[in-house]
């Protein structure tokens, strides 16, 4: 069973307490705390010591679940507009093809002055 690992040590250290002394507090062995410090698993027994020997609930030394971070790959694709008189060009075509190829729009913006010649989509999908 996980624990976490960075709590027990830290709920030590503010009691000032070394290994040998939160396993006599726990009424565990030093082998035990050293095991638990370093790999994190302990029995339900050894978690139910430690929450008592740090006065909390045993729940409280579940450990952390830190969502993994998303990654992203980007690319633009490059819309002429010139020549089509003020006409807004069709984006739904290319798009929606791209769509289905697992990228979504995050932003469109027309670099040229006047927003004449080039309109450029720019999409990203997660890895």
């Amino acid at each position: 069973m996980q624990i976490n690992r960075e709590l027990v040590v830290t709920l030590r250290n503010r009691k000032s307490w070394s290994q040998a002394e939160l396993a006599v507090a726990a009424g565990l062995n030093l082998r035990t705390i050293q095991r638990i410090e370093a790999e994190g698993a302990a029995s339900l027994q050894s978690r139910k010591a430690l929450a008592s020997a740090f006065d909390m609930d045993v729940d409280e030394l579940n450990p952390r679940k830190v969502p993994a971070m998303k990654r992203y790959e980007y690319k633009s694709v490059v819309f002429n507009t010139k020549g089509l008189m003020m006409k807004a060009p069709d984006l739904a075509p290319v798009l929606n093809q791209e769509g289905e190829q697992g990228w979504r729009v995050c932003g469109i913006v027309s670099p040229d002055s006047g927003g004449m010649g080039r309109i450029i989509a720019v999409l990203e999908r997660e890895k």
